[in-house]
C-alpha cells in the first residue's frame, strides 16, 4: 500500500515572515496538512485508491477520500510555491509573457486573481492554471477542489480557508491575498508550464 507523507517545507519555518508567520505555518503545515495525510492514509486502506498516485485520486474520488486527497494536493502545491519575501516580486519567463498577453499586465492579473479569491464564498482556493491550448485560466475552487478535475494544469494557488491566515490577518482575507504576492516563487510557477 502507498502511504502518503507530510511534505517537507523547502524553507525554514520563519522564512516567509512577515507575510506568513512561523506560528501560522506551524499550524497550517504541521497540524492541518498532517491531519489530511493521516485521514487519507486511513481512508484508502483496502480500497482501489491505495495504490493510485495522488493526482489520480483527486481526479476520480468522491466524498472523504476526495476531500483529504484534494487538500493534500492543494497544500503541497501551496507550500512549494513560496520563497522569502521580496518587495517588488514579479513573474519571470514564459509565465510573465502569458500574464502580460492575457491580462494586459501583472497589476491587472493580480487584481483579477485577488477579486476571485475574495469573492469565493466560504472556504476554498483560487487557482491560476493553464488549459490544453496554453491559455491561462483563473478559477475558484470550493473546499478541496482542484482544477485538475476540470482538465486544467495548476500553476499557482492561494488558500482562502481561514486557517491559512486567521492568526496573522484575522478576517482580512483581501489583505492576506495581497500580501502573498511578495513570497511567490515565480521560477517555480514558470517551471510548471
Amino acid at each position: 500500500m502507498r502511504k502518503f507523507e507530510l511534505i517537507q517545507l523547502p524553507y525554514e519555518a520563519n522564512a516567509l515572515e512577515p507575510v506568513i508567520s512561523k506560528e501560522t505555518l506551524g499550524f497550517h503545515h504541521g497540524k492541518h496538512l498532517q491531519a489530511y495525510v493521516n485521514n487519507l492514509n486511513a481512508a484508502i486502506e483496502g480500497t482501489p485508491y491505495e495504490d493510485m498516485p495522488l493526482e489520480e485520486i483527486v481526479k476520480t474520488a468522491e466524498g472523504g477520500v476526495f476531500n483529504n486527497a484534494g487538500q493534500i494536493m492543494n497544500h503541497n502545491h501551496y507550500f512549494s510555491q513560496f520563497r522569502a519575501p521580496k518587495a517588488d516580486n514579479k513573474p519571470v519567463g514564459k509565465i510573465a509573457e502569458l500574464i502580460e498577453k492575457q491580462f494586459g499586465g501583472f497589476d491587472a492579473f493580480k487584481e483579477e486573481f485577488v477579486k476571485k479569491g475574495v469573492g469565493l464564498f466560504g472556504s476554498g482556493w483560487v487557482w491560476l492554471s493553464v488549459d490544453a491550448d496554453g491559455k491561462l485560466v483563473i478559477t475558484q475552487e470550493a473546499n478541496a477542489g482542484n482544477p485538475v478535475r476540470r482538465g486544467l494544469k495548476p500553476l499557482l494557488t492561494f488558500d482562502v480557508w481561514e486557517h491559512a491566515y486567521y492568526l496573522d490577518y484575522q478576517n482580512r482575507r483581501a489583505d492576506q491575498l495581497n500580501a502573498l504576492w511578495q513570497i511567490v516563487d515565480w521560477n517555480y510557477v514558470d517551471g510548471l508550464l
